[in-house]
């Protein structure tokens, strides 16, 4: 069982309060001003819309990779979107996963394409996206590397077994990504157990149970100064 920290929980609360007062607006509507300034800001888009996009699109990248670490039983000290000259975002210091590890190396990919249910079906689209799979942080290299013991040479196989392994955890990794868009700054190891419901009750079952109609207040205003727009989300 993984330990919160008093400040931890109080973190963890503040998520929980801002995600239940914006359930019913999409991702691009939740992105937190910290996040799109900061890349606006930094270079890494030209304007506050394609800025709020590359936020979403690299929430559920790591959201994917650390709930397949979770899901592994891997280790990592931390998650985050912030942009910078090596990476959009980055899950810090993953430690484990055994010969298991290619699938959080493909879980960014696979996470963004759950998003919005574009993953590859057939063995030609497989095999056609894989050979287009270069680079990505390392991740590509890391997989090719990784998938030895288990599936030889056969890239396809491993892949459609990270994606199976992984597409029954599409709601834990909403959940998460949406927390690291509302959240302006990095989600200690336990604040991301938590909220993917990998420590204490789940986080989405305890939204069903009361949160998920609710206005919260949110402490201490850390999440203020945010526009957003009434655009339904896919919520269960």
């Amino acid at each position: 069982m993984t330990t919160v920290t008093p400040a931890q929980q109080r973190t963890l609360a503040v998520i929980e309060a801002e995600l239940a007062r914006l359930v019913r607006y999409d991702d691009e509507s939740v992105v937190h001003e910290a996040w799109i300034r900061q890349r606006y800001d930094g270079g890494f888009a030209a304007s506050y819309a394609p800025a709020r996009a590359a936020a979403v699109r690299t929430a559920w990248h790591e959201a994917g990779h650390a709930v397949a670490a979770l899901e592994l039983g891997a280790r990592f000290s931390s998650a985050s979107i912030r942009a910078g000259a090596a990476s959009a975002g980055r899950v810090h210091a993953i430690r484990g996963g055994g010969e298991l590890g290619f699938v959080i190396d493909a879980a960014g990919q696979v996470a963004e394409r759950l998003r919005d249910w574009t993953l590859p079906e057939t063995d030609a689209e497989v095999r056609a996206w894989l050979a287009s799979w270069r680079g990505d942080g390392g991740d590509a290299r890391r997989f090719r590397a990784g998938i030895g013991a288990r599936f030889g040479a056969d890239e396809a196989a491993a892949w459609r077994y990270a994606a199976a392994t992984l597409t029954p955890l599409r709601p834990r990794i909403r959940d998460l990504a949406r927390a690291l868009l509302v959240y302006p700054r990095h989600l200690p190891y336990p604040v991301t157990a938590a909220i993917a419901g990998f420590s204490g009750p789940p986080f989405s079952r305890r939204q069903e149970s009361g949160l998920r109609h609710g206005r919260l207040p949110v402490p201490g205003g850390l999440l203020s100064g945010k526009r957003v727009f009434p655009v339904k989300t896919d919520f269960r």
